[in-house]
């Protein structure tokens, strides 16, 4: 199997997709397998309903199936088991060792520290993976929630990029270096 270990947070559990789930979830949403035996349940249809980064990263995983190291895991809430959101690196670390993550938190659990905890989990993991030296995370400059949020981390804004879907985006970044002095 090509999944990577599960990432404990206090209240999250990170749970990887294998290449199989990912593309079932994208091709066939409706389809409960890749549920089964999991312990947990999607009831707020993470994925599904819309199907968030699975547009970008099915074809990447179709070519090239070992980059899905780096894509979709679940944010399992511990408490009741539910899927609350989900998480991903846009892709490999490139060249100069800068990895981008996004992510994405169901609307009624958002502003309750569930995304800077996802990003504190999936951050800690990929800075102990071979390669990687700096964070990068682009947002919207009307989304200061988002904005906040990367700041609380230390994050330093470095410029500008035009997304071709989501249109201007603001470019944060970290060193890998410092954020695991940071402690979380």
């Amino acid at each position: 199997m090509d999944r990577q270990e599960v990432i404990d947070t206090p209240r999250l559990e990170l749970h990887h997709l294998n290449v199989a789930e990912l593309i079932s979830l994208f091709e066939t949403p409706e389809d409960p397998w890749i549920y089964e035996g999991k312990g947990f349940t999607n009831p707020h249809r993470e994925l599904i309903d819309g199907s968030g980064p699975l547009a970008w990263r099915v074809p990447q995983v179709k070519v090239e199936p070992r980059l899905n190291k780096w894509f979709v895991r679940w944010m399992v809430l511990k408490e009741n088991r539910e899927i609350i959101g989900s998480t991903s690196f846009h892709g490999a670390p490139d060249e100069h060792g800068m990895i981008e993550i996004g992510l994405g938190v169901c609307p009624a659990f958002q502003r309750q520290g569930f995304a800077f905890e996802a990003l504190a989990g999936m951050w800690g993991w990929v800075c102990a993976q071979e390669g990687v030296k700096t964070l990068r995370y682009t947002v919207s400059a009307s989304n200061s929630a988002s904005i906040a949020l990367v700041k609380k981390f230390g994050f330093s804004h470095v410029g500008q990029q035009m997304d071709e879907i989501d249109g201007p985006e603001e470019i944060y970044e970290l060193s890998a270096q410092e954020f695991k002095r940071l402690s979380f």
